[in-house]
């Protein structure tokens, strides 16, 4: 090699350096093209998945003549937070939908953007509604929470959540940009290429490990008002409280995600009969892992949590853990180790008038 450089010009040198970096930023280019591509193309996809389902529905008669039991006129809509061990709860409403009968949706936003236009969430609203045919069903995706009364809705969906230990979301949300996960290894992330630690980004201030980018939780509760985005209000965090113990059916955390999953089958049966036994021995319980993960300091730890920023999705996501565990108190009893889900605790007596 030595040999080579000595005998090549440095102008040569020069020009061989240059046209491989444009090699470089052209292949790079025609990645970003390609995934543009298979973007619109899945897309183009599902929206002729769901004219061929209306027309298949319709061919019979027209939509309007649809009755629902009463069973099956549910929404559940589950407004996933990234990096929350979404993709592996997602997986398991995939592999029930068809045993236990309902369908399920994903909500695809344009670049993963949780906060849909007005225009936008009246067309959601009037589908979730509406499409008799697509229920029972599940919806799914990155989006903020949604206030279905606001649009006159008299009966809302149920929604559901998993949250997780802030600091520890966004390491994995950082590595996740740089190398991806072993769901699809393959696909270039945005960050990739960059081989800087959390702790070295902590450390020279960089601004994916920034303080502000712990604050993502509160706003996927508080929803789509302005002031929930507003990094640090007060008022975000108090309005995500309101949600999580008045619009949300359950939320659990990452951490103790089986547990969410038994307490999911044993209310709402309907969607998760046999969740839990898959998510013990299903292989794809733990599919997607965030590889080259290199846990934070202790250092690095305690200097995001002088943060403000940190104390209130703490103190927000230690709010719904707590809550989480109050639930599942009054559900469950422990026997040898293992959890069990509490038979009916009431009945009906005294029933008057008496029938002859």
């Amino acid at each position: 090699m030595g040999l080579l450089r000595i005998m090549v010009p440095p102008k040569l040198q020069l020009l061989a350096v240059l046209a491989f970096g444009v090699a470089v930023l052209f292949l790079e280019n025609q990645i970003q093209k390609l995934e543009e591509s298979r973007g619109k193309l899945e897309r183009a996809i599902a929206r002729h998945e769901v004219r061929e389902i209306e027309q298949r529905h319709t061919a019979d008669g027209p939509r309007q003549d649809v009755t629902l039991d009463e069973e099956d006129d549910v929404v559940i809509i589950y407004n996933r937070v990234p990096k929350t061990a979404s993709t592996s709860f997602t997986n398991i409403a995939y592999d029930l939908c068809a045993k236990n009968k309902y369908h399920v949706l994903h909500i695809n936003t344009t670049k993963n953007n949780p906060v849909m236009s007005l225009q936008d969430q009246v067309r959601f609203v009037k589908n979730v509604t509406s499409w008799k045919e697509m229920k029972p069903g599940f919806y799914h995706g990155h989006v903020s929470y949604l206030d279905f009364a606001k649009f006159g809705v008299k009966k809302k969906p149920i929604y559901i959540n998993v949250i997780r230990d802030p600091i520890e979301r966004l390491v994995s949300y950082y590595y996740f940009l740089r190398f991806g996960d072993d769901y699809r290894p393959g696909l270039r992330r945005r960050k990739q290429g960059d081989k800087k630690t959390f702790d070295e980004c902590v450390a020279a201030g960089g601004s994916d490990c920034a303080p502000e980018k712990l604050w993502l939780q509160i706003p996927f509760f508080c929803g789509h008002s302005s002031e929930c985005w507003n990094v640090g209000s007060r008022w975000a965090l108090e309005q995500a409280k309101y949600n999580l113990i008045n619009e949300y059916f359950l939320v659990g955390v990452t951490e103790e995600l089986e547990d969410f999953i038994m307490l999911l089958e044993a209310a709402l049966p309907r969607f998760f009969r046999g969740a839990t036994e898959l998510y013990r021995t299903g292989k794809k319980s733990h599919l997607r892992k965030t590889t080259e993960k290199k846990l934070p300091t202790k250092e690095t730890i305690a200097k995001l949590q002088q943060s403000e920023i940190w104390k209130m999705e703490n103190e927000f996501y230690e709010f719904a853990l707590e809550q989480f565990q109050f639930v599942r108190a009054h559900a469950v009893r422990e026997k040898d180790g293992e959890l069990y889900i509490l038979a009916q605790n009431f009945f009906y007596e005294k029933i008057y008038p008496k029938s002859n």
